[in-house]
């Protein structure tokens, strides 16, 4: 089951938690699929959004990400690139301009790597 834990690492913005724990219910899924992330009491959640919005207006805030697919849909040149846009991973554009959470994982663990060697 979908525990209080488990959902608050999907609300979480660490780049460790991105992209984790969608199950409503059944966390078994996530699991199956390879999105299950624990909580990591070493690793408080922080709560957020990544790119902040400059508005505190709730339809801005509740619609901008629509407002920006339906944006990116129709800049896209080429078909591939429209499928994309719908069905690609958070933070997919077709110049790579934008930072997939898998871009921003690798960027914090880079940062973590060479912090690590820095102090040793």
């Amino acid at each position: 089951m979908n525990t209080p834990s488990h959902h608050r690492v999907h609300h979480a913005t660490n780049p460790k938690y991105l992209d984790a724990n969608y199950a409503g219910i059944f966390i078994l899924w996530d699991k199956l699929f390879g999105s299950f992330v624990p909580k990591d009491k070493a690793e408080p959640c922080r709560y957020g959004i990544i790119k902040q919005i400059a508005s505190f207006n709730p339809f801005i805030i509740a619609l901008h990400e629509w407002a920006g697919i339906v944006s990116d849909l129709i800049r896209a040149k080429r078909l591939k690139s429209f499928f994309m846009c719908i069905f690609g991973p958070p933070g997919w554009s077709e110049d790579g301009s934008r930072l997939t959470s898998k871009m921003i994982k690798e960027k914090e663990q880079t940062r973590l790597s060479k912090r690590a060697a820095e102090v040793t």
